[in-house]
């Protein structure tokens, strides 16, 4: 989904705080971000702000689709723990993302805070139509998530009908495939996770 920067706290009082302490324009701190209250999924790059719009229903139903289907095999194996998009998720220092879906192993509990988890071991981003949002999750984050170590990223493209895979491979992420209509999307992090895509996408019409 698009993204919007947000320099400034957006309500009143706030605002009216933030200019009687410093230029308009001033820079976020990690705390500040982790305080943050609000009822929009906010991410936190550099000491900005860049808030997402609500996302639509036919996303929400892909997100809710694939985080059950990866909770309950996750779960049914004590191989961790998989939630959906609304955590904060720590890459590097003053560098955090919200993914649609994210997945800890067990073996890696200690890194999963209440606030926030420093990194992942798996994330989902379920990508939309628009172009920016699109480099987004197909360039950008792609190199972020690479970068921060996380071993496996699937990219869920409804516009292409697609999913496609990647695992970690030293410092950057190799094709484990790209799976379309009428095949599973198969895990190399969890091998027996498998994925019918006509289902995922048939979930935004249900």
């Amino acid at each position: 989904m698009t993204r919007t920067t947000l320099p400034i706290p957006q309500t009143p009082e706030s605002k009216r705080k933030s200019a009687r302490r410093s230029p308009a324009r001033r820079e976020w701190s990690e705390e500040e971000y982790l305080d943050l209250s609000t009822n929009r999924l906010v991410e936190f790059s550099d000491g900005c702000l860049e808030a997402l719009p609500m996302p639509t229903q036919s996303h929400e139903l892909i997100v809710f689709f694939l985080s059950r289907l990866l909770a309950a095999f996750v779960e049914a194996r004590s191989l961790g723990m998989a939630l959906p998009a609304g955590l904060r998720v720590r890459l590097w220092a003053r560098k955090y993302r919200q993914p649609d879906v994210v997945f800890m192993r067990t073996e890696n509990a200690h890194r999963r805070h209440d606030r926030f988890w420093e990194g992942a071991d798996l994330v989902m981003e379920v990508v939309s139509p628009d172009p920016k949002d699109r480099k987004r999750d197909l360039e950008t984050k792609r190199q972020e998530y690479a970068r921060a170590g996380i071993p496996e990223y699937w990219i869920v493209d409804a516009q292409e009908q697609r999913i496609l895979v990647l695992t970690l491979s030293g410092e950057r992420y190799q094709v484990h495939g790209e799976f379309g209509r009428g095949t599973e999307a198969s895990s190399v992090l969890l091998p027996d996770f498998r994925v019918p895509v006509d289902e995922v996408f048939a979930a935004a019409s249900a």
